[in-house]
Protein backbone atom coordinates (compact mmCIF):
# COMPACT_ATOMS: atom_id res chain seq x y z
CA UNK A 1 0.00 0.00 0.00
CA UNK A 2 2.81 2.30 0.80
CA UNK A 3 4.33 2.00 -2.80
CA UNK A 4 1.20 3.42 -4.19
CA UNK A 5 1.02 6.38 -2.32
CA UNK A 6 3.91 6.91 -5.23
CA UNK A 7 1.04 7.67 -7.59
CA UNK A 8 -0.12 11.02 -5.84
CA UNK A 9 3.99 12.77 -6.84
CA UNK A 10 2.67 15.19 -9.83
CA UNK A 11 5.62 17.24 -11.30
CA UNK A 12 5.15 20.64 -13.75
CA UNK A 13 7.42 18.94 -16.36
CA UNK A 14 4.77 15.62 -16.55
CA UNK A 15 3.05 15.37 -19.80
CA UNK A 16 -0.08 14.96 -17.72
CA UNK A 17 0.34 17.56 -15.10
CA UNK A 18 -2.95 19.74 -16.05
CA UNK A 19 -4.90 16.71 -16.49
CA UNK A 20 -4.11 15.11 -13.46
CA UNK A 21 -4.57 18.23 -10.95
CA UNK A 22 -7.63 18.57 -12.60
CA UNK A 23 -8.95 15.05 -11.75
CA UNK A 24 -7.23 15.90 -7.86
CA UNK A 25 -9.42 18.68 -7.56
CA UNK A 26 -12.49 17.43 -9.76
CA UNK A 27 -13.07 14.22 -7.25
CA UNK A 28 -13.38 16.17 -4.00
CA UNK A 29 -15.65 18.83 -5.79
CA UNK A 30 -17.94 15.98 -7.03
CA UNK A 31 -18.28 13.83 -3.53
CA UNK A 32 -20.16 16.31 -1.63
CA UNK A 33 -23.03 15.89 -4.69
CA UNK A 34 -25.86 13.33 -5.60
CA UNK A 35 -26.37 11.83 -8.81
CA UNK A 36 -29.93 11.44 -10.02
CA UNK A 37 -30.59 8.44 -7.71
CA UNK A 38 -29.49 9.58 -4.79
CA UNK A 39 -31.30 12.83 -5.70
CA UNK A 40 -34.58 10.76 -5.90
CA UNK A 41 -34.12 9.61 -2.31
CA UNK A 42 -33.81 12.98 -1.20
CA UNK A 43 -36.60 13.88 -2.79
CA UNK A 44 -38.57 10.90 -1.07
CA UNK A 45 -37.34 11.66 2.68
CA UNK A 46 -38.59 15.44 2.31
CA UNK A 47 -41.72 14.40 0.84
CA UNK A 48 -42.24 11.95 3.73
CA UNK A 49 -40.89 14.11 6.37
CA UNK A 50 -42.97 17.03 5.15
CA UNK A 51 -45.99 15.43 4.86
CA UNK A 52 -46.07 13.13 7.69
CA UNK A 53 -43.41 14.43 10.21
CA UNK A 54 -42.48 12.86 13.43
CA UNK A 55 -44.09 9.29 11.85
CA UNK A 56 -41.36 9.64 8.70
CA UNK A 57 -38.36 11.11 11.14
CA UNK A 58 -38.74 8.00 13.49
CA UNK A 59 -38.93 5.51 10.55
CA UNK A 60 -35.76 6.89 8.98
CA UNK A 61 -34.28 6.90 12.17
CA UNK A 62 -34.61 3.42 12.94
CA UNK A 63 -34.01 2.80 9.36
CA UNK A 64 -30.51 5.10 8.57
CA UNK A 65 -29.15 4.61 12.22
CA UNK A 66 -30.49 1.31 13.83
CA UNK A 67 -32.39 2.89 16.66
CA UNK A 68 -36.48 2.71 17.25
CA UNK A 69 -37.39 6.13 18.96
CA UNK A 70 -41.01 7.53 19.12
CA UNK A 71 -41.44 11.26 19.03
CA UNK A 72 -41.60 11.56 22.30
CA UNK A 73 -37.82 10.30 23.02
CA UNK A 74 -36.15 12.80 20.62
CA UNK A 75 -35.65 15.28 22.75
CA UNK A 76 -32.57 14.56 25.27
CA UNK A 77 -34.35 15.63 28.70
CA UNK A 78 -33.18 17.95 31.29
CA UNK A 79 -31.70 15.11 33.18
CA UNK A 80 -29.91 13.79 30.54
CA UNK A 81 -28.09 17.47 29.43
CA UNK A 82 -27.15 18.03 33.27
CA UNK A 83 -25.89 13.96 33.94
CA UNK A 84 -23.54 14.58 31.38
CA UNK A 85 -22.22 17.96 32.22
CA UNK A 86 -21.91 16.41 36.23
CA UNK A 87 -19.54 13.26 34.67
CA UNK A 88 -17.66 14.75 32.21
CA UNK A 89 -14.10 14.71 32.67
CA UNK A 90 -13.49 17.83 35.25
CA UNK A 91 -10.00 18.84 33.07
CA UNK A 92 -11.70 18.17 29.27
CA UNK A 93 -14.74 20.61 31.04
CA UNK A 94 -12.24 23.06 31.75
CA UNK A 95 -10.41 22.89 28.11
CA UNK A 96 -14.21 23.27 26.88
CA UNK A 97 -14.76 26.47 28.99
CA UNK A 98 -11.74 27.92 27.55
CA UNK A 99 -12.26 26.95 23.92
CA UNK A 100 -15.60 28.33 24.47
CA UNK A 101 -14.15 31.83 26.03
CA UNK A 102 -11.75 31.85 22.84
CA UNK A 103 -14.44 31.87 20.33
CA UNK A 104 -16.55 34.13 22.19
CA UNK A 105 -13.57 36.42 22.90
CA UNK A 106 -12.51 36.26 18.45
CA UNK A 107 -16.71 36.58 17.48
CA UNK A 108 -17.28 39.56 19.51
CA UNK A 109 -14.66 40.94 18.20
CA UNK A 110 -15.36 40.83 14.15
CA UNK A 111 -19.24 41.39 14.92
CA UNK A 112 -20.76 44.08 13.11
CA UNK A 113 -24.04 43.76 13.91
CA UNK A 114 -24.82 47.11 15.41
CA UNK A 115 -27.48 49.37 13.76
CA UNK A 116 -26.35 52.37 11.72
CA UNK A 117 -28.20 55.51 10.80
CA UNK A 118 -26.82 58.17 8.62
CA UNK A 119 -28.29 61.14 6.41
CA UNK A 120 -32.10 59.60 5.10
CA UNK A 121 -30.61 56.38 5.21
CA UNK A 122 -29.42 53.58 7.91
CA UNK A 123 -29.23 50.25 8.25
CA UNK A 124 -30.55 47.73 11.27
CA UNK A 125 -29.37 44.22 12.36
CA UNK A 126 -31.69 41.63 13.80
CA UNK A 127 -30.99 38.55 15.36
CA UNK A 128 -32.24 35.40 13.49
CA UNK A 129 -34.73 34.10 15.96
CA UNK A 130 -34.03 30.47 15.64
CA UNK A 131 -31.71 28.27 14.25
CA UNK A 132 -30.99 24.89 14.13
CA UNK A 133 -27.29 23.21 14.31
CA UNK A 134 -26.69 19.97 12.80
CA UNK A 135 -23.98 18.09 15.18
CA UNK A 136 -22.36 14.77 13.35
CA UNK A 137 -22.77 11.65 14.69
CA UNK A 138 -19.69 9.34 14.58
CA UNK A 139 -19.04 7.12 17.94
CA UNK A 140 -16.19 9.94 18.79
CA UNK A 141 -17.77 12.87 20.13
CA UNK A 142 -17.01 16.17 18.20
CA UNK A 143 -18.25 19.00 20.91
CA UNK A 144 -15.87 21.28 19.06
CA UNK A 145 -18.77 21.51 16.25
CA UNK A 146 -21.09 22.77 19.23
CA UNK A 147 -18.95 25.21 20.21
CA UNK A 148 -17.62 26.69 16.76
CA UNK A 149 -21.44 26.70 15.48
CA UNK A 150 -23.42 28.17 18.82
CA UNK A 151 -21.01 30.70 20.14
CA UNK A 152 -21.22 32.85 17.17
CA UNK A 153 -24.85 32.62 17.38
CA UNK A 154 -25.15 33.74 21.24
CA UNK A 155 -22.93 36.80 20.32
CA UNK A 156 -25.46 37.47 17.60
CA UNK A 157 -27.81 37.55 19.85
CA UNK A 158 -30.01 34.78 18.69
CA UNK A 159 -32.21 33.17 22.12
CA UNK A 160 -33.57 29.88 20.56
CA UNK A 161 -30.96 27.37 19.44
CA UNK A 162 -31.63 23.57 19.14
CA UNK A 163 -28.61 20.93 18.16
CA UNK A 164 -29.64 18.10 16.17
CA UNK A 165 -27.68 14.94 16.16
CA UNK A 166 -27.94 11.05 15.35
CA UNK A 167 -28.24 8.31 17.83
CA UNK A 168 -24.62 6.85 17.51
CA UNK A 169 -23.58 6.24 20.94
CA UNK A 170 -25.46 4.24 22.47
CA UNK A 171 -28.38 4.65 20.46
CA UNK A 172 -28.11 8.47 21.84
CA UNK A 173 -26.04 11.10 21.89
CA UNK A 174 -22.52 11.27 22.98
CA UNK A 175 -22.18 12.72 26.56
CA UNK A 176 -19.71 14.72 25.67
CA UNK A 177 -21.48 16.74 23.06
CA UNK A 178 -24.53 16.97 25.72
CA UNK A 179 -22.01 18.05 28.47
CA UNK A 180 -21.34 20.93 25.92
CA UNK A 181 -25.24 22.09 25.05
CA UNK A 182 -25.46 22.19 29.17
CA UNK A 183 -22.49 24.46 29.62
CA UNK A 184 -23.70 26.63 26.66
CA UNK A 185 -27.18 26.09 28.40
CA UNK A 186 -28.48 24.77 25.27
CA UNK A 187 -31.64 22.96 26.61
CA UNK A 188 -33.57 21.71 23.02
CA UNK A 189 -31.28 18.77 21.63
CA UNK A 190 -32.64 16.39 19.69
CA UNK A 191 -31.26 12.58 18.86
CA UNK A 192 -32.28 12.55 15.33
CA UNK A 193 -29.36 13.14 12.57
CA UNK A 194 -29.27 12.85 8.80
CA UNK A 195 -31.45 14.66 5.83
CA UNK A 196 -34.77 13.83 7.99
CA UNK A 197 -33.35 15.73 11.11
CA UNK A 198 -32.46 19.02 8.32
CA UNK A 199 -36.30 19.00 6.92
CA UNK A 200 -38.23 18.14 10.34
CA UNK A 201 -35.92 21.68 11.04
CA UNK A 202 -37.21 23.20 8.25
CA UNK A 203 -40.72 22.11 8.15
CA UNK A 204 -41.62 21.56 11.90
CA UNK A 205 -43.27 18.71 13.20
CA UNK A 206 -45.56 17.91 16.42
CA UNK A 207 -42.60 17.75 18.64
CA UNK A 208 -40.46 20.08 16.49
CA UNK A 209 -40.53 23.65 15.74
CA UNK A 210 -39.13 24.95 12.88
CA UNK A 211 -36.20 26.87 12.71
CA UNK A 212 -35.33 29.75 10.45
CA UNK A 213 -31.71 29.12 9.46
CA UNK A 214 -29.92 26.19 9.51
CA UNK A 215 -26.06 25.87 9.93
CA UNK A 216 -23.21 22.91 11.00
CA UNK A 217 -21.38 20.15 9.31
CA UNK A 218 -22.20 16.70 8.40
CA UNK A 219 -22.22 13.91 5.86
CA UNK A 220 -23.50 14.45 1.99
CA UNK A 221 -27.48 13.73 2.85
CA UNK A 222 -26.94 16.70 5.54
CA UNK A 223 -25.17 18.61 3.04
CA UNK A 224 -27.74 18.03 0.62
CA UNK A 225 -30.84 18.14 2.40
CA UNK A 226 -29.27 21.61 3.42
CA UNK A 227 -28.86 22.79 -0.33
CA UNK A 228 -32.70 21.81 -1.06
CA UNK A 229 -34.03 23.73 1.58
CA UNK A 230 -32.24 27.26 0.65
CA UNK A 231 -34.36 29.57 0.30
CA UNK A 232 -37.09 28.18 2.59
CA UNK A 233 -34.89 28.39 5.61
CA UNK A 234 -31.36 30.31 5.78
CA UNK A 235 -28.67 27.98 5.76
CA UNK A 236 -24.55 28.58 6.38
CA UNK A 237 -22.94 26.85 3.10
CA UNK A 238 -22.04 23.97 1.66
CA UNK A 239 -19.36 21.51 3.63
CA UNK A 240 -18.03 19.08 1.42
CA UNK A 241 -15.26 16.38 2.75
CA UNK A 242 -12.41 18.49 4.64
CA UNK A 243 -9.66 19.47 2.60
CA UNK A 244 -6.29 21.09 3.69
CA UNK A 245 -4.18 22.67 1.34
CA UNK A 246 -0.13 23.02 2.15
CA UNK A 247 2.26 25.22 0.70
CA UNK A 248 5.59 24.96 1.40
CA UNK A 249 9.01 25.78 0.26
CA UNK A 250 12.59 23.91 1.04
CA UNK A 251 12.65 25.38 4.37
CA UNK A 252 9.77 23.32 5.40
CA UNK A 253 9.67 20.31 8.04
CA UNK A 254 8.56 17.33 5.63
CA UNK A 255 7.94 15.35 8.93
CA UNK A 256 5.51 18.06 10.27
CA UNK A 257 3.59 18.61 6.99
CA UNK A 258 2.89 14.73 6.77
CA UNK A 259 1.31 14.93 9.67
CA UNK A 260 -0.70 17.38 8.53
CA UNK A 261 -2.00 16.41 5.36
CA UNK A 262 -2.99 12.49 7.24
CA UNK A 263 -4.72 14.69 9.92
CA UNK A 264 -7.27 15.55 7.30
CA UNK A 265 -7.16 12.04 4.73
CA UNK A 266 -8.14 10.50 8.21
CA UNK A 267 -11.55 12.29 7.72
CA UNK A 268 -12.11 9.87 4.67
CA UNK A 269 -12.99 11.40 2.63
CA UNK A 270 -10.68 14.17 3.07
CA UNK A 271 -8.44 16.16 0.89
CA UNK A 272 -4.54 16.63 1.81
CA UNK A 273 -2.53 18.18 -1.10
CA UNK A 274 0.86 20.26 -0.78
CA UNK A 275 2.11 22.65 -3.22
CA UNK A 276 5.55 23.08 -3.19
CA UNK A 277 8.74 24.52 -5.68
CA UNK A 278 11.39 22.15 -4.12
CA UNK A 279 10.96 18.74 -5.37
CA UNK A 280 13.43 17.30 -2.42
CA UNK A 281 10.78 18.85 0.00
CA UNK A 282 8.06 16.88 -1.98
CA UNK A 283 10.06 13.35 -2.14
CA UNK A 284 10.89 13.64 1.75
CA UNK A 285 7.22 14.43 2.33
CA UNK A 286 6.36 11.30 0.46
CA UNK A 287 8.77 9.27 2.54
CA UNK A 288 7.14 10.59 5.25
CA UNK A 289 3.88 9.61 4.76
CA UNK A 290 4.72 6.38 4.01
CA UNK A 291 6.62 6.02 7.47
CA UNK A 292 3.60 7.65 9.28
CA UNK A 293 0.36 6.23 7.81
CA UNK A 294 1.76 2.72 8.60
CA UNK A 295 1.45 3.90 12.75
CA UNK A 296 -2.62 4.76 11.93
CA UNK A 297 -5.07 2.78 13.29
CA UNK A 298 -7.23 3.42 10.25
CA UNK A 299 -4.14 3.25 7.85
CA UNK A 300 -5.61 1.28 4.99
CA UNK A 301 -8.56 3.71 4.97
CA UNK A 302 -5.95 7.01 5.39
CA UNK A 303 -4.15 5.66 2.54
CA UNK A 304 -7.09 4.96 -0.16
CA UNK A 305 -8.11 8.54 1.05
CA UNK A 306 -4.98 10.03 -0.11
CA UNK A 307 -4.99 7.91 -3.85
CA UNK A 308 -8.59 9.50 -4.02
CA UNK A 309 -8.62 13.05 -2.67
CA UNK A 310 -4.63 13.55 -2.13
CA UNK A 311 -1.39 14.68 -4.43
CA UNK A 312 1.81 16.44 -3.72
CA UNK A 313 2.44 18.94 -6.40
CA UNK A 314 5.76 20.15 -7.39
CA UNK A 315 5.72 23.84 -9.20
CA UNK A 316 8.13 25.68 -11.21
CA UNK A 317 7.78 28.68 -8.96
CA UNK A 318 6.03 30.49 -5.95
CA UNK A 319 4.43 32.43 -8.43
CA UNK A 320 2.75 29.16 -10.07
CA UNK A 321 1.56 27.80 -6.46
CA UNK A 322 0.14 30.92 -5.31
CA UNK A 323 -2.39 31.11 -9.18
CA UNK A 324 -3.12 27.45 -8.52
CA UNK A 325 -3.92 27.86 -4.62
CA UNK A 326 -6.45 30.32 -5.70
CA UNK A 327 -8.18 28.45 -7.90
CA UNK A 328 -7.90 25.59 -5.08
CA UNK A 329 -9.87 27.98 -2.78
CA UNK A 330 -9.24 25.32 -0.18
CA UNK A 331 -11.21 25.12 2.89
CA UNK A 332 -7.51 25.15 5.18
CA UNK A 333 -4.86 26.94 3.57
CA UNK A 334 -1.61 26.35 5.38
CA UNK A 335 1.69 28.12 4.75
CA UNK A 336 4.93 26.76 5.81
CA UNK A 337 7.40 28.94 4.01
CA UNK A 338 9.78 30.11 7.32
CA UNK A 339 9.78 34.11 7.07
CA UNK A 340 8.13 34.69 3.69
CA UNK A 341 4.72 32.61 4.86
CA UNK A 342 3.04 36.15 5.91
CA UNK A 343 4.01 37.53 2.25
CA UNK A 344 2.48 34.74 0.59
CA UNK A 345 -0.69 34.87 2.68
CA UNK A 346 -0.94 38.46 1.56
CA UNK A 347 -1.59 37.19 -1.99
CA UNK A 348 -4.04 34.41 -1.39
CA UNK A 349 -7.27 35.82 -2.47
CA UNK A 350 -9.63 32.50 -1.65
CA UNK A 351 -9.10 30.20 1.28
CA UNK A 352 -11.51 29.66 4.00
CA UNK A 353 -9.06 30.01 6.82
CA UNK A 354 -4.99 30.68 6.21
CA UNK A 355 -3.05 29.16 8.68
CA UNK A 356 0.24 31.12 8.87
CA UNK A 357 3.74 29.48 10.04
CA UNK A 358 5.10 26.14 11.02
CA UNK A 359 3.19 26.40 15.11
CA UNK A 360 -0.30 26.82 13.39
CA UNK A 361 -1.69 23.55 12.32
CA UNK A 362 -5.07 22.85 11.55
CA UNK A 363 -5.95 21.73 14.67
CA UNK A 364 -5.62 25.27 16.40
CA UNK A 365 -8.37 26.16 14.25
CA UNK A 366 -10.62 23.13 14.64
CA UNK A 367 -10.65 23.66 18.46
CA UNK A 368 -8.95 26.53 19.89
CA UNK A 369 -8.05 29.78 18.50
CA UNK A 370 -11.66 31.23 17.98
CA UNK A 371 -12.37 31.24 14.14
CA UNK A 372 -15.56 29.01 13.97
CA UNK A 373 -14.44 25.64 11.81
CA UNK A 374 -17.40 25.93 9.75
CA UNK A 375 -15.34 26.58 6.44
CA UNK A 376 -16.31 26.43 2.94
CA UNK A 377 -14.65 23.38 0.62
CA UNK A 378 -14.81 22.42 -2.99
CA UNK A 379 -13.67 25.92 -4.05
CA UNK A 380 -16.51 27.75 -2.54
CA UNK A 381 -14.57 29.57 -0.09
CA UNK A 382 -14.69 31.83 -3.96
CA UNK A 383 -17.77 32.94 -2.62
CA UNK A 384 -18.67 31.85 0.72
CA UNK A 385 -16.63 33.00 4.26
CA UNK A 386 -16.37 31.34 6.98
CA UNK A 387 -19.38 30.93 9.85
CA UNK A 388 -19.61 34.03 11.95
CA UNK A 389 -21.52 35.56 14.25
CA UNK A 390 -22.21 37.67 11.94
CA UNK A 391 -24.05 34.94 9.70
CA UNK A 392 -26.97 34.95 12.74
CA UNK A 393 -28.04 38.27 11.81
CA UNK A 394 -30.04 39.77 9.26
CA UNK A 395 -30.38 43.35 8.13
CA UNK A 396 -32.84 45.91 6.88
CA UNK A 397 -32.07 48.91 5.19
CA UNK A 398 -33.73 51.96 6.50
CA UNK A 399 -34.49 54.97 4.61
CA UNK A 400 -36.20 57.97 6.16
CA UNK A 401 -36.57 61.18 3.95
CA UNK A 402 -38.64 64.59 4.41
CA UNK A 403 -40.77 66.99 2.48
CA UNK A 404 -37.38 68.63 1.33
CA UNK A 405 -35.72 65.38 0.57
CA UNK A 406 -37.79 64.44 -1.59
CA UNK A 407 -38.20 67.19 -3.00
CA UNK A 408 -35.00 67.95 -4.17
CA UNK A 409 -34.83 64.52 -5.85
CA UNK A 410 -38.67 64.10 -7.70
CA UNK A 411 -37.56 64.57 -10.95
CA UNK A 412 -34.77 62.81 -11.06
CA UNK A 413 -37.11 59.57 -9.49
CA UNK A 414 -40.11 60.57 -12.12
CA UNK A 415 -37.86 60.10 -14.77
CA UNK A 416 -36.01 56.84 -13.66
CA UNK A 417 -39.43 55.51 -12.85
CA UNK A 418 -40.91 57.02 -16.40
CA UNK A 419 -38.22 55.10 -18.39
CA UNK A 420 -39.20 51.96 -16.97
CA UNK A 421 -42.83 52.48 -18.01
CA UNK A 422 -43.65 52.62 -14.26
CA UNK A 423 -46.46 54.99 -13.88
CA UNK A 424 -47.75 54.21 -10.66
CA UNK A 425 -44.14 54.72 -9.37
CA UNK A 426 -43.54 58.09 -10.70
CA UNK A 427 -47.13 58.71 -9.96
CA UNK A 428 -46.34 57.94 -6.32
CA UNK A 429 -43.93 60.83 -5.84
CA UNK A 430 -45.37 63.33 -8.17
CA UNK A 431 -48.74 63.23 -5.99
CA UNK A 432 -46.63 64.41 -2.86
CA UNK A 433 -45.43 67.25 -5.13
CA UNK A 434 -48.64 68.85 -5.86
CA UNK A 435 -49.68 69.13 -1.75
Amino acid sequence: MANELDKILIKYDQPDFEKRYTETRTAVIRATYFDGEKEQQLNTIFNEVTQRGDEAVAEYTEKFDGVKLTPEQFRISDAELNEAHKTIDKKLLKSIRQAIKNVKEYQSKIFVGKDKNFKSTGIKYTSIRRVGICVPGASAPLPSTVIMTAVPAQVAGVKEIVVVSPPRYKGSIHPVILATCRELKIKEVYRIGGAQAVFALETGTKTIQSVDKIVGPGNAWVQMAKKKVLGLVGIDLIAGPSEVLIIANKKANPAWIAADMLSQAEHNPGSAVLYTDSEKLALEVLAELKRQIGQLSRSKETADCLLGFGSIVVFRNMADIIKYANLFAAEHLQIQCGKQSRQIASKIKNAGAIFIGEYSPVAVGDYWAGPSHTLPTGTSAEFFSALSANDFVKATSIIEYNKKKLDESAEDIIRLAEAEGLDAHARSVRIRQQN
